[in-house]
């Protein structure tokens, strides 16, 4: 509650009555005002300061919890943001009309809706003195590819906000970026059925690579899609290249065109199969992060989720890749 001193009591310590110090009607000077009234006035005003300080404090550690939980917007230059699991979209979507569409009304009206990133670094917090700081900070890109894309080409600034958390230390992270990638095309634009059934399988072949054990069912529910889709969607993504060089219109197939030409795929006469080598899989936790290494058919695949890597450290790794293979590479048999 503010307080004050009564103008009277103020009045009368300047002012004393006759026949004390002073003399009658002698105004009291600066140093003659009693010690009481002389300090009342700084304490009150130290403490109104302390009071605006904490109070400024309080609203900066709010702020930087809003930006955390993904309640408040943080403005990111493009190149802060990576993206390791790229796009669900066709090859070409970036001549695609609908983006060359996006792209104009970006450059005439500005970003109209945020993208989704994280932080690279899990245990990334904002600036306690200033929050909405975030120059120099590596982020993912979850959603908005699109308008991350268009933003590259005009040369803004993003509007981002952060994945809530409990996104964040989920156990497998490249299962809840297809996820989130997923359902933003769902609500947003209409893909394409072929898109759409080729996003679906990814996500499930995702979880199985992972080791975890679900049934078509339980995806189907946990996707709130029907049963049926989870099994042609990864019938699709099983086939998707041998359906993109056999049929040059796939993403324009409605799904009974898919259909009919996955049935054609498999009455073609089949090639005796050679028996192929058994597929290998090894599994490493670094941190929050699941890496996967497999090699099947003579092929080496890696697969590590949310490990933005720049030209020159993706040189070193195949550097240190191409030397392992040297070193142990199969001599052919003597004689």
């Amino acid at each position: 509650m503010k307080r004050s001193i009564p103008r009277s009591l103020v009045s009368k310590a300047m002012n004393p009555p006759a026949g004390q110090d002073g003399g009658e009607g002698e105004k009291v000077s600066a140093t003659q005002v009693p010690a009481a009234f002389k300090g009342a006035g700084s304490a009150w005003k130290a403490g109104a300061l302390a009071q605006s300080q904490a109070a400024v404090e309080q609203g900066r550690a709010q702020l930087a919890e809003d930006i955390l939980n993904g309640r408040h917007e943080i403005s990111l230059a493009p190149d802060q943001v990576e993206d390791p699991i790229g796009s669900d979209r066709r090859d070409d979507w970036m001549e695609r009309e609908a983006f060359q569409a996006l792209l104009a009304s970006i450059e005439a009206n500005g970003q109209d809706t945020p993208i989704m990133v994280w932080p690279e670094d899990p245990d990334w917090r904002p600036d306690p003195l200033n929050p909405a700081a975030v120059e120099g900070v590596r982020f993912i890109m979850l959603t908005g590819r699109r308008r991350h894309a268009a933003a590259r080409k005009l040369g803004l600034n993003l509007r981002a906000i952060l994945a809530p958390p409990e996104k964040r230390s989920a156990g497998n992270t490249q299962f809840e970026m297809l996820f989130l990638r997923f359902r933003e095309n769902e609500e947003r634009e209409n893909l394409s059925a072929f898109e759409r059934l080729l996003a679906i399988g990814e996500m499930y072949e995702t979880l199985r690579d992972a080791g975890e054990r679900i049934t078509a069912v339980a995806f189907a529910s946990r996707l709130g899609v029907h049963e049926s889709v989870v099994s042609r969607a990864r019938a699709v993504f099983a086939a998707q290249d041998e359906l993109l060089n056999t049929f040059k219109n796939v993403y324009e197939m409605s799904f009974g065109d898919l259909q009919k030409a996955m049935a054609s795929l498999e009455s073609k006469p089949k090639k005796p199969a050679k028996r192929a080598p058994p597929k290998l899989v090894a599994k490493r936790k670094i941190g929050s992060r699941n890496l996967s290494l497999i090699s099947a058919n003579g092929t080496l695949s890696i697969k590590a989720a949310s490990v933005p890597l720049s030209q020159q450290k993706l040189e070193e790794l195949s550097d240190l890749i191409a030397d392992f293979l040297t070193r142990n590479k199969e001599e052919p048999p003597a004689g």
